[in-house]
């Protein structure tokens, strides 16, 4: 039996990926870098009862300090380049990658939460 209410996971948390309302798709899901808003502008949906914490930063380090671990073998078995321009060129695309991947990673938690009646959605 179908609910009428069904929320689908999957267009949730791309409209997450996307820093959109789980909802609607349309409206704003952060004020700000990383401050959720506390409705939808669009749809009315409240984001008051999610709880990504600490979440979106565990995934982000994950991903960034894999990606920098080869990136570091690929670069002292292919270039030439020393410690010092290495460490400062991985450094920077990790620091690059940390900052626009954690409000995305962020938006797709909430979209899970929101998708799956997490914490009171």
């Amino acid at each position: 039996m179908m609910q009428d209410d069904q929320r689908h996971r999957k267009p949730a948390m791309l409209n997450g990926l996307r820093q959109r309302c789980p909802n609607c798709g349309e409206g704003h899901l952060f004020t700000s870098y990383l401050k959720v808003a506390p409705a939808c502008a669009v749809c009315g949906q409240s984001f008051a009862p999610q709880r990504a914490d600490d979440g979106p930063a565990y995934f982000t380090i994950l991903i960034m300090c894999h990606i920098a671990g080869f990136m570091l073998h690929f670069m002292i078995v292919y270039s030439e380049l020393g410690p010092w321009a290495t460490a400062l060129l991985i450094g920077g695309i990790v620091l690059a990658g940390s900052l626009l991947m954690l409000p995305r990673i962020k938006g797709i938690m909430i979209g899970w939460q929101w998708a799956d009646r997490l914490h009171g959605f």
